[in-house]
């Protein structure tokens, strides 16, 4: 049902937010009421008309139509996209009003806190970003921001990281960019749900199972605040909670039971431990570093917590 934009869902305001950070934008002639639109590259068809059913619903869209530009600066002289436009509508007009100046597209801070979350954040990231691997090892996720101000872009990094503890940074391009190992995977953790098939190219779908890793010698650092008799059997005694940390995580559970040790902003002093782990802790270890980025250390940390 479309009418205005009180009128529509939540799950549509969300992903609205997204497209319009992203590939979305509002275009309007002279003497005429706007129109929204949106291009994707030809070989993401399955996800233009993935974007085409969900917003239809809300903004009167047609289907994604074919189209080829010539553009002599590219290899074969041309680009192939598809394009999806809207006729005019009242939603239309009251967007354009919010997320344009006369300078062009801004962010609308009021929209954005009421309505952001995971899934607008899941629509920006399948429109403009971008996760760079080296190998199997994520490095670091980029969000295309260029289009806004640098102030523009400092608050949204000050927001991502009062919302979701995301510590983004600006580089030189205007664009923001994420770092942390385990704050990549935690990003990749809140919009695996909504990302469409098309684009689990930008997420981490395999994990490296190594089931025979040979008993060795490591260091481990755990803050001095865990007081232990002897390293090697008080470690390895807490390290057999590890095999229900996995199943926390997969049944989706393990950043909120140990959100506020995993988000502890805290420095904490830290003493080493030269230990002996056995071959299943090890490989146990290793399966929750590749699901979440987390050191040794820090896991080792978690499984004292779990057994608090």
């Amino acid at each position: 049902m479309r009418g205005s934009w009180e009128d529509t869902s939540d799950s549509f305001k969300a992903m609205i937010i997204g497209k319009l950070l992203g590939d979305g934008c509002i275009t309007k002639q002279q003497g005429r009421k706007p129109r929204f639109q949106f291009i994707q590259t030809y070989s993401d068809y399955e996800y233009s008309n993935f974007c085409y059913n969900h917003l239809n619903e809300f903004i009167p869209l047609s289907p994604p139509k074919y189209k080829k530009t010539i553009d002599p600066r590219l290899v074969k002289g041309y680009s192939l996209s598809y394009y999806v436009q809207s006729r005019t509508a009242n939603i239309i007009t009251y967007l354009r009003f919010e997320w344009y100046s006369s300078t062009g597209k801004i962010i609308p801070y009021q929209l954005i806190n009421d309505h952001f979350n995971e899934q607008s954040l899941a629509w920006w990231y399948m429109d403009d970003g971008h996760l760079k691997k080296d190998g199997d090892t994520p490095k670091k996720i980029i969000l295309s921001t260029e289009s806004f101000s640098t102030q523009e872009n400092k608050w949204f990094i000050n927001f991502l990281y009062e919302k979701y503890n995301l510590s983004f940074r600006l580089d030189k391009q205007n664009r923001i960019i994420l770092y942390d190992q385990f704050q990549i995977h935690y990003f990749l953790y809140l919009v695996m749900p909504f990302l469409h098939e098309g684009m689990h190219r930008k997420a981490l779908l395999l994990c490296n199972i190594q089931n025979n890793i040979a008993t060795r010698r490591t260091t481990i650092y755990l803050p001095t605040s865990i007081k232990l008799d002897s390293p090697t059997a008080d470690i390895g005694a807490v390290l057999t909670y590890l095999d229900s940390m996995i199943d926390q995580y997969k049944k989706g559970r393990f950043y909120k039971k140990y959100q506020k040790e995993l988000f502890n902003k805290d420095v904490t002093e830290t003493k080493s431990y030269q230990i002996v782990i056995n071959s299943r802790n090890l490989s146990n270890l290793q399966l929750l570093k590749d699901l979440t980025g987390l050191k040794f250390s820090r896991l080792v940390e978690l499984c004292f917590s779990y057994k608090k």
